[in-house]
């Protein structure tokens, strides 16, 4: 981000055009400015105030810590294996959960390797940027990366890589540094230009929690995790902040040169190009996959300059996709509207989708989905001054029971039964007439057929048929013109409107229960 705010800020400019964003105009612009979600929010590019002043407002995380999020839900940040520092999310309350993979990778690179097991058993699962080139394995590329830039160098060359200054551009140093060894051109110098070229090169070092177990190793030793440091102090990498400080007086040829940005729209690699554009001998490696370089080398025909594209993007492709949720296990799925689908230049490749039943929940750019989560529980905690007054009775084996009379204090989203002031449980309840309101027992457990029997005998009740439904009983009461069905969960007495038979049967059901 700092990087783009200063390529922007080197070429500022008097007046912002805003017309094309009006309907009528945009329809008649070609592909893809006619097809944009909301051109009329997009604003001016962010400066480096408000990147700082963005990034002041947020809290630091590491792998595995929980974040309390305003009582309601807590958060859970677990390394997702793309990139350093890049996490997947998991979302979740007391009884749910909610997970978000972004970038991933399971591939073995520089990054700490992605955790299944915290993104396991979730109510929802939301998978998202998957390999923007499903078609195309990584692996191949960087090989036919580091082959096309050794060719150029032996035919006395240069090599232009376009590229951001993170991510995949480490590994490119390491692999390229390592080819070039063994093709015995060790003395080919690399130049690594950007305005943070000096931070994010010291950072990758710093960081040991974000890298793989071999690199942390190495941090302990301690050694720097990355080659690129020792290629530094050879002198075999140089980096600069821009064209202007310093590479003017230490540049020879050939060489290889990483520069931004990689839309070819700013930064030093717009000099580049123009001054080795005309010769077929260099060579420019686009390896950024979310750029389309056609596109992007439009404003500079005819160039002579040889193309390779090699697009290196490690995400989860469509079969580690597949594999990762099979094993996740989720009950819901949500995927883009894309992922549902081959892509359209290979219709028939119905293995380059995600498939999982039941069908996913797809989202298209710019749309607002509902999840399928309904929280029905919470969980509320029991003040200890208040449970020590608490006496449970044991209503089965293994399961008591407690009248509790409590206030209940939600602050935060978080629940909890405090003791009443002593005035409040001195209180006594009383009716609009001001007479007292006796404190009734809690009835529960289910009547023993016999006991109750028993019960209606004494009550001089003397023709008794009892009859077993396999659910409960009935009890058939012909003289009373009565019938009272006992079942496992409820009780009905039904009688031909008698009303004092109905007193003395409920009177009599009632002594039978338990009471609490």
């Amino acid at each position: 981000m700092e990087e783009v705010a200063m390529y922007v800020q080197r070429n500022p400019k008097t007046s912002m055009a805003a017309k094309w964003k009006k309907p009528d105009i945009l329809k008649n612009l070609p592909a893809p400015l006619k097809d944009i979600v909301e051109p009329s929010k997009w604003r001016q590019c962010y400066t480096l105030h408000d990147i700082n002043s963005s990034l002041s407002k947020v809290q630091i995380v590491g792998f595995n810590q929980k974040k309390d999020v305003f009582g309601a839900v807590k958060t859970i940040p677990s390394s997702s294996g793309y990139c350093l520092g890049s996490c997947n999310w998991v979302i979740q309350s007391a009884y749910e959960k909610v997970c978000y993979i972004s970038g991933s990778s399971t591939l073995t690179t520089h990054p700490k390797p992605m955790e299944q097991a915290p993104l396991r058993n979730s109510d929802v699962l939301i998978l998202s940027s998957l390999t923007q080139t499903p078609q195309v394995n990584p692996d191949p590329m960087i090989g036919e990366f580091c082959v096309n830039a050794a060719v150029t160098i032996k035919n006395g060359g240069n090599v232009l890589v376009p590229c951001n200054p993170s991510g995949v551009t480490y590994d490119l140093f390491e692999c390229l540094s390592g080819h070039m060894d063994q093709c015995g051109l060790s003395n080919v110098p690399m130049y690594f230009l950007s305005p943070v070229s000096d931070s994010t090169l010291a950072y990758s070092n710093i960081f040991a929690e974000w890298l793989s177990q071999a690199k942390q190793n190495k941090v302990y030793l301690p050694e720097p995790p990355f080659p690129h440091a020792e290629l530094v102090s050879l002198g075999r990498l140089k980096n600069f902040k821009s064209l202007h400080e310093g590479l003017s007086t230490d540049f020879k040829n050939p060489c290889i040169v990483f520069s931004g940005h990689p839309s070819l729209r700013m930064g030093d690699v717009v000099h580049f190009i123009e001054m080795w554009g005309k010769s077929s001998s260099n060579t420019i490696i686009f390896t950024e996959p979310d750029i389309n370089y056609l596109d992007a080398l439009g404003p500079f025909q005819p160039l002579d300059m040889r193309v390779c594209y090699c697009p290196i993007d490690t995400s989860l492709n469509f079969a580690q996709a597949n594999k990762l949720i099979r094993d996740l296990r989720p009950l819901s799925l949500v995927v883009a509207e894309s992922y549902t689908k081959p892509p359209v230049l290979a219709p028939n490749r119905t293995d380059l989708t995600i498939v999982w039943e039941p069908s996913p929940l797809t989202y298209k750019r710019g749309e607002v989905i509902s999840l399928p989560v309904k929280r029905q529980f919470e969980t509320i905690e029991i003040d200890p001054e208040l449970a020590a007054t608490l006496e449970p009775m044991e209503v089965k084996p293994g399961a008591a029971v407690s009248i509790v009379t409590a206030s209940l204090v939600i602050k935060d989203n978080t629940y909890q039964l405090k003791l009443l002031s002593k005035e409040e449980r001195l209180g006594i309840k009383r009716r609009l007439d001001g007479s007292k309101v006796p404190n009734k027992p809690y009835i529960f457990g289910s009547p023993n057929i016999q006991s109750f029997v028993e019960a209606l005998k004494q009550q001089g009740i003397s023709s008794i048929k009892v009859e077993d439904t396999g659910n409960g009983s009935i009890i058939d009461l012909p003289n009373d013109d009565t019938l009272i069905q006992v079942e496992g969960d409820s009780t009905h007495i039904i009688c031909e409107g008698d009303e004092a038979i109905r007193i003395r049967l409920r009177d009599t059901l009632l002594k039978c229960l338990q009471k609490l």
